[in-house]
């Protein structure tokens, strides 16, 4: 039964959850539509997010220091 919904939450889905997650929100709904992907899903969205966060961060203080 888990067919129709999932040709939809796709690795996006799972993209969205890693980036609600990393602020520590997230609705129950939520979780019921990532609940049928594979952990390699989260795996790949946690290691995105994480390199943008970083990203983020060597450009803010790049900026802010001056040495960009």
């Amino acid at each position: 039964m888990q067919g129709a919904g999932q040709g939809k939450a796709g690795p996006l889905a799972a993209l969205k959850a890693v980036f609600w997650a990393f602020f520590g929100i997230r609705k129950r709904q939520a979780h019921d539509e990532v609940s049928h992907l594979k952990p390699v899903h989260f795996i790949v969205a946690g290691l995105i997010g994480a390199a943008l966060f970083v990203l983020a961060l060597v450009t803010l203080v790049r900026l802010v220091t001056g040495k960009g």
